[in-house]
């Protein structure tokens, strides 16, 4: 974990450590930029761990507030890390807050002996005595000898692979050793273990406007307190990223900042918050939309205009959709009896109208406060999952067409469109290709009956599927199935073809 007072550049340097911009990084000394603990994988030279990016440390933050929870939860999750980058800005010299911070360190890991980073130093490697006056005034806080490093420019990370490689060596000797007295009673196991590893991990991105409870969510998934939850709007300003395991499968999930309104959105770490959850909704399988229940009764809509907008761009995204309503404890109570039962009538009728690109939307009706509904939430992602990842053998799609065909009322039999082929390009989403003779065309409304045919036929309702058309040249009907196949092999290359209709 990399640890230190506000504005020492700790985001940087966990920027810097996993290689990307992850974590936002915005010059505002009084604004505590970092609420919530961040996770990445380190690449530093041949070392690879994980680090941990935590808020600004105040130790005499008032009780109740901000940064004293901040500065609770950083303590929780440091008593399950085995080691701490303790940073502080040698521009600035030793900071009275370096020694709160110093202190509090001991108290709450004693077992850990920090490295102590000297950040900002580009001067210092210059000279060598700008060096020994930083190096002995960081010795006060009587963790050892520093290192000088520059997390924007990258200087020192030699330095710090060699304070850390003997550490992290010492305790993968000890993880090694404990690991081998048990290999027996994991080798029974060795099957099972393959058929989990053979489950693709799930990328699940929780998103919606401030303050709907998405951050309550997050943690009741984790089942621990990663991120900072509270009565105040806009408290998450990174998009936490976070692994865990559910039912032997690896499940990677992201807390967004909330969505502002046009009119709500200021410069600063609030619009850059703003673009963070736009790239990582793209990067999402399943998105799950959380909603205000509370909101919800006293507006007597559904969604806003913002709640829309996320909607229909993770479905024009190809993404999954999970709508989540949160805060249902709220309505409970003989008073609210009737209005709990409308609000659960209502929201899935008024989902379905305002995104009727997608049939069979689940809706959730959970209470995160409680610690409630985690099993529920994570039932319906990887059902929605599942169905994202759905292939089906063109054999099977040939004879499905077949019988649905029929089914379809035709003004003029003799203006019917004939599908000669029909086949599966790609999952994630699903996608399919109708292969029609000549220059036809198939009607929006045919392709639509095929897509409410699919999702019926098959249960693939919730998510959205893509159907593309190609025309096969008329050819005699001795060469005709060589040619469905030879163009069958040609569409996985060619479907961003302008004749093609996407639904």
């Amino acid at each position: 974990m990399i640890i230190g007072r506000p504005n020492v550049g700790k985001s940087a340097l966990f920027n810097r450590l996993i290689r990307r911009r992850e974590a936002l990084v915005y010059n505002t000394p009084d604004g505590h930029v970092t609420r919530d603990i961040r996770e990445g994988l380190a690449k530093l030279g041949d070392l690879r761990f994980r680090v941990l990016d935590s808020a600004g440390l105040e130790t005499e933050a008032t009780s109740g507030s901000i940064l004293n929870r901040t500065a609770a939860m950083t303590a929780n999750v440091l008593a399950r890390t085995q080691f701490a980058i303790f940073l502080i800005d040698v521009r600035t010299g030793l900071h009275p807050l370096d020694q709160e911070v110093g202190k509090w360190l001991r108290k709450h890991a004693p077992g850990i002996n920090p490295i102590v980073a000297m950040n900002k130093s580009e001067s210092l490697h210059k000279d060598p005595n700008s060096f020994a006056e930083a190096a002995t005034e960081a010795l006060k806080l009587g963790f050892g000898e520093p290192i000088a490093i520059s997390a924007e420019t990258g200087l020192g990370m030699t330095a710090l692979h060699e304070s850390l490689q003997p550490m992290l060596e010492n305790y993968m000797a000890k993880v090694l050793d404990g690991k081998s007295s048990q290999d027996e009673n994991l080798s029974q196991d060795n099957d099972s273990s393959k058929d989990d590893e053979s489950k693709l991990p799930l990328q699940l991105a929780i998103v919606g406007r401030p303050n709907v409870g998405k951050s309550t969510l997050l943690n009741v998934l984790l089942q621990e307190d990663r991120v900072l939850v509270g009565p105040e709007a806009g408290l998450t300003r990174d998009s936490v990223r976070a692994q865990f395991q559910y039912q032997g499968r690896t499940v990677y999930l992201v807390d967004t900042a909330g969505w502002l309104q046009r009119g709500d959105r200021h410069k600063g770490p609030n619009s850059l918050s703003v673009m963070q959850s736009r790239k990582n909704l793209m990067r999402a399988h399943i998105v799950a939309l959380v909603l205000d229940a509370e909101e919800i009764a006293k507006a007597r809509r559904s969604m806003t205009h913002a709640e829309v907008v996320i909607a229909r761009q993770a479905v024009e995204e190809g993404r999954g959709l999970v709508v989540v309503v949160n805060k249902m404890d709220l309505l409970k109570g003989p008073r609210n009896s009737a209005l709990y039962k409308r609000v659960k009538e209502a929201v899935p009728q008024e989902i379905q109208m305002v995104i009727p690109q997608i049939t069979g939307i689940p809706v959730l009706f959970i209470s995160a406060i409680d610690g409630r509904g985690r099993a529920a939430v994570m039932s319906q992602v990887i059902d929605a999952y599942e169905k994202w990842c759905l292939r089906l053998s063109t054999a099977r799609l040939n004879r499905w067409l077949r019988k649905v065909a029929s089914r379809h009322s035709w003004k003029d039999q003799g203006s019917q469109t004939k599908i000669k082929y029909f086949t599966q390009v790609k999952a994630r989403p699903p996608t399919f290709v109708a292969f029609v003779s000549g220059n036809t065309k198939l009607s929006d409304t045919y392709v639509r009956f095929l897509t409410k045919s699919l999702k019926e036929d098959f249960d693939m309702g919730g998510i959205p599927i893509r159907i593309m058309q190609r025309s096969v040249p008329r050819m005699a009907s001795g060469s005709s199935s060589k040619t469905g196949q030879s163009t069958g092999k040609t569409v996985e290359h060619t479907p961003s073809d302008k004749r093609s209709s996407v639904v």
